[in-house]
């Protein structure tokens, strides 16, 4: 199956979306439990107790307790607009955020954030020009930013403008809905709108949405092999993926390949699949892959590798280096639930 394939539909009775490109899973979005607030939805709060050595304050939340690390002008009592910023485990507070994000398809207001941008990868100035007075014409009195996104290159000027008016009149709605008791606002997209709204660049090739479509394009073998915590290279090796209360432990090995470079080339396998597989697999935090030993000449090569394959990542990730012990550490912000939690919760 060659091309980029977005697949729309259920996985064990959940809502589902798969992303697949040249017949390999590339991204995956499953519906996450209903007792909970996923990313990128908006809540008001009631600002609770500060925790200064932790760097925040804990906000009063519909039925749970959030974490803020935002607290300039914050006073206990106060009401105040957040957004969920990724995922926790039951029993902690929700990472939230005072910097809201109105996204769709096309554009990003930012009220935290003043200014106009355009997406650096549209390339032709024409382009830019054109959309840029666009934005600038609706956008007009707001104190508000704007973030164009590359999906707006060559879309008609009614839908740039439709798009951009509908996120500013839901921003100054949200805005001024600050008064009153602890509330959701904007409910976080589901599986299907969040695909729709940040998989359409570069233009699929192929959209499928039925009933049995994640059958059809095998996408329910992908997420089954993503349930082992084995994971073959393209290497002959293989590197295992063990999630722990503490942090992801990972380990590589080299296979049957006994040659003197087998040691590297399974790192580097196992580096430039590692995005991939924390992406697939929901998986962050504290992250310490144990190498297949090689020579400590080898470790720039090897860290150079790992820094392409992170780079545009959409979760921040910070490579932090190697430990005394010879593994290597990472931190990847936890953006969306496990796979594993899904997985179990669902029918």
């Amino acid at each position: 199956m060659i091309g980029r394939v977005v697949v729309l539909g259920e996985y064990r009775g959940r809502e589902a979306a798969a992303l697949v490109v040249d017949g390999q899973l590339a991204d995956l979005l499953i519906e996450a439990d209903s007792d909970s607030f996923s990313p990128g939805a908006i809540l008001r709060g009631i600002v609770d107790r500060p925790m200064k050595g932790l760097g925040g304050v804990f906000v009063k939340l519909p039925g749970l307790s959030g974490f803020l690390r935002e607290t300039s002008g914050l006073a206990p009592g106060q009401p105040v607009l957040v957004q969920v910023s990724g995922h926790t485990e039951p029993g902690k507070a929700l990472p939230v955020s005072s910097r809201l994000l109105f996204k769709s398809r096309l554009a990003i207001v930012t009220p935290s954030a003043p200014g106009l941008n355009v997406s650096r990868r549209i390339r032709d100035e024409g382009e830019r020009t054109r959309l840029t007075a666009l934005a600038t014409e609706v956008m007009a009195g707001s104190s508000a930013g704007l973030i164009l996104r590359s999906a707006a290159l060559h879309e008609s000027d009614a839908a740039v403008t439709g798009d951009i008016a509908a996120m500013r009149e839901l921003a100054e709605s949200v805005l001024a809905d600050l008064k009153g008791a602890p509330e959701l606002l904007v409910d976080a997209p589901g599986p299907h709108e969040e695909a729709w709204r940040d998989w359409a660049d570069p233009t699929p090739d192929e959209i499928a949405e039925n009933d049995g479509c994640f059958a059809d394009y095998g996408v329910d073998e992908m997420i089954d092999a993503l349930l082992s915590p084995l994971v073959p290279l393209a290497s002959g090796g293989h590197m295992a993926i063990e999630p722990t209360k503490a942090l992801v432990a990972i380990d590589v090995n080299t296979g049957p390949d006994t040659s003197p470079s087998a040691s590297l080339k399974a790192n580097i396998a196992a580096a430039r699949d590692l995005p991939r597989q924390l992406r697939l697999r929901g998986l962050g935090g504290q992250i310490t892959v144990d190498f297949a030993p090689m020579p400590k000449r080898d470790r720039a090569t090897l860290e150079q590798q790992l820094r392409a394959a992170f780079k545009g990542e959409a979760a921040e990730t910070s490579l932090a280096g190697w430990t005394p012990l010879g593994n290597f550490e990472l931190q990847r912000k936890r953006d969306r639930a496990p796979l594993s939690s899904l997985i179990q919760g669902a029918t």
